[in-house]
């Protein structure tokens, strides 16, 4: 791959990229690492190398180092020099290309000071999927162009429209606050994306609707309540169910936590599936806790997590047959 072509597939990279010269000099960077920085591309190429990092000093000498006996080195914990003086810092691969260097920046956003455990491990997990997802979008879009059928059609779109949806998510654990993009949510249209998302699957389960229609909007992140659908329906068809049910009711005074709701929307997943494992029922929403070998056990601690960022509640209640997740939602805004 020559130099122009592999630039054209570089800028499509989340992951940062930048080529250093000889002299040590910022010959191109792509996208992906001038938005993060927030540098102007025109006014960085051409300056020193330093111009990225906190420590301009030691990254000349990181780089020359590899360009004299022409190895690649990994650099950890990096700080980063950002226009607008935040607090970043990043693993680098230093690398050799051509008469020059490739660097490729892995920014790690410092989690909040309050932030969970949890919170730490989906900013690493998020980091890790942006770069499938910028290729699963772009084969879909590929694969939508050059196929007739409008179902096939409807099906890329819907892949495509899902990895935005991830990167979106992706983005936001990754940004300095990883704050919730909050606005009127209708819950009936997410369940229906849901349904839409479950009978695209080769082997789609039987589903079935309970809606109440007087549910009104709620204030919310519709990606991030979507992430909660989907991993609620997700998990009970891995565990075994075939015939899901979605249901939802406003509720009165519910208790969550130390708080009264006034009024709640409560939406219920219910699944046929052998229900919860007894010895999983008291950690089943700690992180890293999976009743499957092949599970990463964050799906319902990030779920409960979501729950609460929107001043809610998610519960159980499960045996074999017959296993109800239930999420409450205020239906009055919360205020911080």
């Amino acid at each position: 791959m020559n130099e122009l072509a592999w630039r054209t597939w570089a800028e499509q990279m989340a992951t940062g990229l930048a080529l250093v010269d000889g002299e040590l000099c910022l010959r191109w960077l792509n996208p992906a690492l001038v938005e993060c920085l927030e540098l102007g591309f025109r006014n960085a190429v051409g300056q020193p190398l330093g111009l990225l990092l906190d420590d301009a000093d030691e990254g000349a000498a990181q780089a020359a180092k590899v360009l004299a006996e022409q190895r690649p080195t990994q650099w950890r914990g990096v700080a980063l020099a950002t226009a607008d003086d935040r607090k970043l810092s990043a693993d680098i691969a230093l690398q050799p290309f051509g008469d020059g260097l490739l660097l490729e920046v892995h920014v790690l956003a410092e989690p909040p000071s309050t932030g969970s455990p949890l919170s730490a491990t989906l900013r690493g997990f998020a980091h890790e999927v942006k770069n499938p997802l910028a290729g699963l979008r772009g084969a879909a879009q590929l694969l939508q162009r050059r196929v007739d059928s409008e179902d096939l059609q409807a099906l890329a779109g819907m892949i495509i429209d899902e990895a935005d949806r991830l990167g979106a998510l992706a983005n936001r654990l990754l940004h300095h606050d990883g704050a919730a993009q909050l606005g009127p949510v209708n819950i009936h249209r997410l369940l229906e994306r849901l349904c839409d998302l479950l009978l695209a699957e080769p082997m789609p389960p039987q589903l079935r609707h309970d809606y109440d229609p007087s549910v009104p909007d709620l204030h919310g992140d519709a990606d991030r309540l979507q992430q909660i659908l989907l991993n609620l329906a997700r998990n009970a068809l891995e565990a075994g169910a075939r015939t899901l049910t979605l249901r939802t009711r406003i509720e009165h005074g519910v208790r969550v936590g130390e708080r009264m709701l006034r009024m709640a929307l409560r939406v219920d997943v219910i699944d046929d599936g052998p229900g919860v494992p007894p010895a999983l029922r008291d950690t089943l929403f700690q992180p890293l806790v999976s009743g499957r070998a092949d599970g990463t056990g964050l799906g319902l601690a990030l779920s409960r997590e979501i729950a609460h960022e929107h001043g809610g509640e998610l519960r159980y209640a499960s045996r074999p047959g017959h296993t109800v997740f239930s999420l409450y939602l205020p239906l009055e805004r919360t205020h911080d």
